[in-house]
């Protein structure tokens, strides 16, 4: 018996360790005492239901790269109506089989520091600790399927990890500068849950987005959901959109069908109607609560597949920007750059930043964003109901209730005019909000949109 104590004693100082080494030694907190959002609606956070996302890519926003800097922007973001702020990936990153000049932020060194390039760790604090006092909610980027390829564990602990047939760490897919992390391990299992629960401490953030969130296992996402929200009452968005993610605690899963399907239709390759069926199957097969990510870009799509300057070009962009913010179970995002519009891909590996001058799109942002903020008819569980046009190839329309609380949205997702009438829906007084003026919707009205275009009419 005494020897099982003992074994068991050197697993939790094993496990300890494992996040706790090479961590600060500050163990000061900002305002963790302080936290009151402990409101939910249908299991999530209550203050996500109206709020959205706003993508941060530190090393890209300005010139210095830094956390200090990105702070120039909070009352910019502030005014425009960004409520969350994810920040990529603030780890510092491997050096052995580093791609390019500066590495992918996804080849995390160390789960418990801060990358050197961004500042230090009260640097980090303190900015978290201005955005709280803002109004923001902070969600950081986590990498749990892998780690970088020369981080500590892969010495400390090698059997963290994957391994091949000589013992060798093994890597996924083109992920060469990274080594997979093995979940049947559960020393792995608690260190992992350990070095997310020292964020919400350390610097009292708001939640997590979860990178590649279907390489861990089920059973290690429900421990760890389970352990972070006695933390805190914390949002989880995982970057995937297996249903199976939100049974076992994540609030919002992405929406790569949906995305796909509005790419496709802004390319005249599928008719409006395509993007009904994506919907069917997020019906079909998720929870009546799951909330989804909308988006038009974010980092990979940008970086990767011209988003959304070579997917949704000039014009088009915008019907498709507005049904993120304004579709059913959305918590719509909007990645670094797009309210400039910044028109071009930003480097993955190296220093490529953007340029911030016209913020054209801002005014356009600021509507949509401060509408979902101000009506219940938005909220992520308000009902969606799908209008019937004359034109359902290329007119998309729907309105959203709640509470009393209506919004109608009329979309030409095509790239001619269009008239057409709505055979189903709402009459009434509205709205317009992008032009403020009162507007009577009758039974039979003609609606008049050019290639590309949208109203948005709010009760």
């Amino acid at each position: 018996m005494l020897l099982k104590r003992l074994l068991f004693a050197g697993l939790l100082a094993s496990i300890f360790y494992a996040c706790a080494n090479n961590t600060p030694t500050d163990q000061t907190t900002h305002g963790t005492g302080a936290n009151n959002d402990t409101a939910t609606v249908d299991g999530h956070p209550a203050w996500i239901m109206q709020g959205n996302i706003y993508e941060v890519n530190v090393r890209q926003y300005t010139p210095e790269g830094t956390f200090k800097a990105f702070a120039n922007h909070l009352q910019r973001l502030k005014n425009m109506g960004v409520q969350t702020l994810w920040f990529m990936p603030i780890n510092p990153i491997s050096k052995i089989e580093r791609k390019g000049v500066l590495g992918s932020y996804y080849a995390v060194a160390n789960y418990t520091a801060i990358n050197p390039e961004f500042g230090t760790m009260d640097d980090w604090k303190d900015l978290v600790k201005q955005c709280h006092e803002m109004g923001f909610k902070v969600i950081i980027d986590w990498v749990p399927n892998h780690t970088g390829a020369d981080h500590y564990w892969l010495k400390a602990h090698p059997d963290f990890y994957v391994t091949d047939s000589t013992g060798k760490a093994v890597s996924q897919f083109d992920w060469s500068d990274t080594r997979k992390l093995n979940y049947q391990n559960p020393a792995l299992v608690d260190s992992m849950i350990n070095c997310m629960k020292f964020w919400v401490a350390q610097s009292n953030i708001d939640g997590f987005r979860c990178d590649y969130a279907v390489g861990p296992t089920r059973e290690f996402w429900k421990k760890c959901i389970t352990d972070l929200k006695k933390e805190k009452n914390l949002f989880m968005l995982a970057e995937a959109d297996s249903a199976w993610l939100h049974e076992v605690g994540f609030d919002a899963t992405y929406t790569w069908s949906e995305f796909n399907a509005m790419k496709a239709v802004a390319a005249g390759k599928a008719p409006a109607t395509a993007i009904d069926s994506a919907l069917a199957v997020l019906d079909k097969d998720f929870a009546p609560n799951a909330l989804k990510l909308y988006f038009t870009s974010n980092h990979d799509e940008n970086s990767w597949n011209k988003a959304d300057y070579g997917t949704m070009p000039g014009a088009i962009h915008a019907p498709f920007a507005v049904l993120t913010q304004t579709i059913g179970r959305s918590v719509p995002c909007i990645y670094s750059g797009q309210e400039e519009p910044f028109l071009d891909s930003v480097s993955f590996f190296y220093k490529d930043t953007i340029t911030f001058s016209k913020y054209s799109r801002a005014p356009f942002y600021n509507t949509l964003l401060h509408l979902r903020d101000s009506t219940p008819a938005l909220a992520a569980n308000a009902a969606f109901i799908k209008l019937k046009t004359s034109q359902d190839a290329a007119a998309y329309a729907y309105e959203r209730t709640k509470n009393g609380k209506k919004v109608v949205v009329l979309l030409n997702l095509c790239n001619k005019p269009l008239s057409f009438t709505l055979t189903t829906g709402e009459q009434g007084s509205f709205k317009n909000v992008f032009t403020q003026k009162a507007e009577l919707l009758t039974k039979g009205q003609a609606y008049q949109l050019p290639a590309w275009g949208y109203l948005v009419y709010a009760n």
